[in-house]
């Protein structure tokens, strides 16, 4: 199996893709879309979860996906057509580093997605490229919340403490408006969702080429949770704005 089935199958009851419940996405949109009629760009919109659900809640908003994967612009696809949201939605396969618009978005999401950027700074200076004068970014990535071993940092790259990070974040010329650090509950769970997801998929398909796989990949990334890094790993969302004179 491949990355990108795997990836689907995992998250297929947990699509946010991020250590986030229902009640703080909506919190987070509502944040980012304060008068509803935005234009919303998601830079790894995957399968655009972020913005059908930004188009579900507000009904004169219109959105723009960008994602390298086929398969999961696909999903966003299906999903825009169910929800009835597919006219307001435009989506584009090609590197979001790379993706060029000739108009400016009222806001711009970025979340779980800074490795396609290389790290926060760079998906932030990215969105700043983007934002229409008086945006919002709402932007989420992970953060250390104490020291963590080497296998962790190895597994999950070379993040910051909480503070180091929004002292970062401000000094790179952005002002916090809001913000959500996943509790417990919500990174647990998302963990749960993902291997349990993917373990009970490869149970109900043993006569599948790739249900050995599936279980194998999900016993292993649970026991890496476990036993590397879910006492040491956080995730912050933050809504930002600019600050005026900054970058």
């Amino acid at each position: 199996m491949d990355r990108e089935q795997i990836s689907r199958i995992a998250h297929a009851e947990h699509p946010v893709k991020s250590p986030l419940d229902d009640a703080s996405v909506h919190r987070l949109l509502a944040r980012g879309l304060p008068r509803g009629d935005e234009r919303v760009l998601d830079l790894g919109c995957g399968g655009g979860e972020w913005l059908l659900r930004a188009l579900e809640a507000r009904p004169e908003a219109s959105a723009t996906g960008v994602d390298l994967s086929e398969d999961a612009l696909a999903q966003a696809r299906e999903g825009a057509r169910a929800r009835g949201v597919a006219e307001r939605l435009a989506l584009h396969r090609q590197p979001a580093a790379e993706f060029v618009s000739a108009e400016p978005f009222d806001l711009v999401l970025s979340v779980g997605a800074a490795h396609a950027f290389g790290g926060l700074l760079p998906t932030l200076a990215a969105a700043r490229e983007h934002l229409a004068p008086g945006g919002r970014v709402v932007i989420g990535d992970g953060f250390w919340e104490r020291t963590p071993s080497p296998e962790a940092v190895g597994m999950l790259g070379d993040f910051a403490d909480l503070a180091t990070t929004l002292d970062r974040v401000v000094a790179d010329g952005w002002t916090p408006v809001d913000g959500h650090i996943s509790t417990r509950q919500e990174l647990d769970a998302y963990e749960w969702a993902c291997w349990g997801t993917l373990a009970a998929w490869a149970l109900d398909h043993p006569d599948d080429p790739g249900s050995a796989e599936a279980l194998a990949t999900a016993h292993l990334r649970r026991s890496e949770w476990l036993r590397a890094y879910r006492d040491t790993w956080g995730f912050l969302t933050l809504v930002l704005r600019r600050t005026p004179d900054g970058r």
